[in-house]
């Protein structure tokens, strides 16, 4: 006897009910949206938790930012907002725009051309949008 209902299904339709039990707001919740809620964590911050905090001879946190990105592009298109948020984090953390690009670009040897394309395409929305923003003050 097997149970016609998709035990994933199940599992996601809970987790959905609990989460909008603990705030309502998360009933229209977009990945989009998230990023919003999670502001760019400051340089000083990411250096105490991602970079010369964990281990005072260490990576730094830009380049701890940089790996984390060139493992996103890896992952594809299912990181848009991961990608976003940390090219974000990584240009507060002093990554330059090239930097950037050049982490995204050699994962195509490794994630292949259609995910560095994609995750180039999440790198210059979030460039676009601090070009937006120097635009406008």
């Amino acid at each position: 006897m097997t149970d016609p209902t998709n035990p994933f299904e199940v599992m996601m339709r809970q987790a959905q009910e609990m989460a909008k039990a603990f705030n309502p707001t998360l009933e229209s919740f977009t990945p989009k949206g998230m990023e919003q809620l999670w502001p760019t964590m400051p340089k000083d911050f990411m250096e105490m938790s991602f970079g010369k905090g964990l281990n005072k001879d260490g990576l730094d946190a830009k380049t701890r930012l940089l790996l984390t990105l060139a493992g996103l592009t890896m992952l594809g298109a299912q990181s848009d907002t991961q990608i976003r948020m940390t090219v974000r984090h990584a240009l507060e953390a002093g990554a330059t725009k090239d930097e950037i690009a050049e982490t995204i670009g050699m994962m195509s040897m490794f994630a292949g051309i259609p995910s560095m394309t994609r995750a180039m395409e999440f790198a210059q929305e979030v460039l676009q949008e601090g070009k937006d923003e120097d635009e406008n003050t």
